[in-house]
């Protein structure tokens, strides 16, 4: 049974930090690429960064240079280091599993005030 959790959401101020992570159990995690999704509300969900099984890293243009997807194949683990944090960057962060059917995670709230 494929299983992600995040944590590491919360509340912080423009230009902090936060680092998210994605725990995997039940798939095979080295194998799998990795993409870290938000939703704000009233907003679709889209992708904001993604890391291939052999650490290829791609991101969206609005968190290039500011944000920072990494992963632990031992711990079985994605993270999501985010830098100088906007308002706009507030939404519920999913972890995705490029797995044959797909997987997510529940979710982690980040808020972000002026």
């Amino acid at each position: 049974q494929v299983q992600l959790v995040e944590s590491g959401g919360g509340s912080v101020q423009a230009g902090g930090s936060l680092r998210l992570s994605c725990a995997a159990s039940g798939i095979s995690f080295s194998i799998i690429a990795m993409t870290w999704y938000r939703q704000a509300p009233g907003k679709q969900r889209e992708s904001v960064a993604t890391i291939t099984s052999r650490s290829i890293t791609n991101y969206a243009d609005s968190v290039k240079g500011r944000f920072t997807i990494s992963r632990d194949n031992a711990e079985n683990t994605v993270y999501l280091q985010m830098n100088s944090l906007k308002p706009e960057d507030t939404a519920v962060y999913y972890c995705y599993a490029h797995t044959s059917r797909g997987a997510w995670g529940q979710g982690t709230q980040v808020t972000v005030s002026t």
